[in-house]
């Protein structure tokens, strides 16, 4: 396909848009609702009510409020309904022809959207992410032919360097500075991989963009190979997400027969294919050594580095390897620059981030705010602050590598450096939040827990001291500990956060560590005096 013939079909697909567009959450989150019958529902009163021609019913990705799912919106007027059941479902039709409407539950000017700044969202709810014309006519894969035939490979690393991006997966390195290491490896082949291993608790951010957009990272990807001189990529998504499995599956092959990926893309000289790798689970597979292991059909388990995978990746070649919501930030950068990309967000942490916002909040769902926004911003304006007369106690990121940032400190900025001040770090995205009633002991308990099970069992600061850290945790929970005890258990955290081999076992201490940081007062009241 040219640009011409690509072109030719958004302008078939554009002219095919009907006046109304009734949009109807087909995600994960609203399909455990019921919105797959509501959608059919949808369609059905259409067609009783003779609107065939004058209304189209389309499935869409993430809403994002999730709470209040299933959700469906009509445009142009923009009216939203929550909570939509498969009764309901003929009224929204009926007030299209000026009939008595469902009542409108959904405020659509609600903070939770309206603070929003859609980057990587931007096609979210919007278009139907099972049909690749819907993409196209969203100024799909018009980033990559600009790339492959307006911009060197050098140049398109150039606009990623300047542009701030840093990795979204949870370390936050500069992701044009990774391209430029890759791509100045000498090798006679490289690699490209998407990190889709989603599993911090709470976390669904990834999983939403797969499922609503997958075209975008295929794009992303695509891009990254040509800046940095690879014919092969990747994407490693763990095995439960079977909704964004199918999609991806689905996105590749529309793609190919778009000769958007394989041979020649764009009737260019670049040839890139994308393979999908289905994970069995393991937390540990998020880590990049651990998941290129995997790839090779070893088992998953980390390695010590150096080498980088920019030296020696898959099978000792040089490996680029940026998670989802990284890859997703790619086309929009590459269509409207470095600059705009640059002046959002702050001076260290440019752009956007998005959240899985949870826990025990009001508004719960996915977010993407600029970098640099406060908590409390996010929490109580976009959130809704707790439910039922609540009030809010902590507000833990970053998963089981993250920490708990206590209700004092909720206008701490979300940016790298201000999150990590306070003892917790980004994370890939998950934002868990906990109201008075939460206890913090048994929050450190959960989150070991989840450590303790993950643990490849490799090394033995990990493999034996979550062991031993939820032992000690457990005791204090049941008041069985006594201060010896506590100062054990500091003691432990310190060895596994400094001798631990990898990522998972070197971060598995920060909950406890951030607990007992902001709230050591709760430890303590459940421990007994010793004699």
């Amino acid at each position: 396909m040219d640009l011409v013939e690509l072109m030719e079909l958004v302008e078939r697909e554009r002219a095919a848009q009907k006046p109304t567009m009734v949009r109807c959450c087909v995600a994960a989150g609203c399909l455990s609702s019921n919105s797959l019958q509501v959608k059919e529902e949808l369609v059905r009163a259409v067609k009783e009510a003779d609107l065939a021609g004058d209304v189209d019913v389309r499935g869409v990705g993430c809403m994002r409020l999730c709470s209040q799912g299933p959700l469906v919106q009509v445009d142009p007027d923009g009216a939203l309904y929550e909570q939509v059941t498969t009764a309901e479902a003929p009224s929204i039709i009926a007030a299209i022809r000026g009939g008595v409407a469902l009542p409108r539950r959904g405020d659509p000017e609600l903070p939770f959207f309206t603070r929003q700044v859609p980057i990587v969202l931007e096609n979210s709810g919007r278009i139907d992410p099972e049909r690749i014309e819907s993409y196209l006519a969203a100024e799909g894969y018009q980033s990559l032919h600009q790339a492959l035939h307006e911009m060197k490979p050098a140049e398109v690393v150039d606009t990623v360097t300047r542009s701030g991006l840093r990795g979204r997966g949870g370390a936050g390195y500069p992701t044009g500075l990774k391209w430029g290491l890759v791509a100045k490896t000498p090798a006679e082949r490289r690699y490209v991989v998407c990190n889709a291993d989603e599993g911090d608790p709470g976390a669904f951010m990834d999983r939403s963009v797969l499922e609503s957009d997958p075209h975008r990272v295929l794009e992303g990807m695509a891009i990254a190979g040509y800046a940095v001189g690879a014919m092969q990529g990747y994407i490693y998504v763990r095995g439960e997400y079977p909704l964004a499995i199918r999609r991806l599956q689905n996105a590749i092959q529309q793609a190919k027969k778009f000769d958007l990926l394989g041979s020649q893309i764009f009737e260019s000289t670049f040839d890139f294919r994308i393979d999908l790798r289905i994970g069995a689970g393991a937390f540990v597979c998020g880590e990049e050594t651990a998941l290129m292991a995997s790839i090779e059909g070893r088992r998953g388990t980390p390695r010590p580095r150096p080498p980088y995978p920019a030296d020696s990746g898959l099978w000792g070649f040089p490996t680029l390897i940026n998670n989802v919501e990284t890859f997703a930030n790619i086309p929009p950068i590459i269509r409207r620059g470095a600059e705009w990309f640059s002046s959002i967000g702050t001076a260290k942490s440019k752009g956007t981030k998005v959240f899985a916002l949870a826990g025990k909040i009001r508004n719960t769902g996915l977010i993407e705010v600029p970098m640099g926004v406060t908590l409390r911003e996010v929490v109580e304006a976009m959130g809704g602050g707790a439910p039922d007369g609540g009030t809010i106690k902590a507000v833990q990121t970053g998963g089981p590598s993250g920490g708990c940032i206590p209700a004092e400190a909720l206008d701490t900025r979300v940016d790298y450096e201000s999150l990590a001040e306070v003892g917790s770090i980004m994370g890939s995205g998950g934002m868990i939040v906990m109201d008075q009633e939460t206890s913090m002991v048994d929050v450190a308990r959960f989150f070991m827990e989840f450590c303790r099970d993950e643990s490849c069992g490799k090394c033995i600061p990990c493999r034996a001291g979550t062991v031993q850290m939820h032992r000690l945790l457990t005791k204090i929970g049941r008041r069985e500990a006594g201060p010896k005890d506590l100062a054990r258990l500091e003691g432990l955290c310190a060895m596994v956060k400094d001798t631990s081999l990898c990522g998972l076992g070197q971060s598995a201490p920060n909950p406890v560590l951030s607990t007992l940081r902001y709230f050591r007062h709760e430890y303590e009241a459940l421990l007994r005096s010793e004699e």
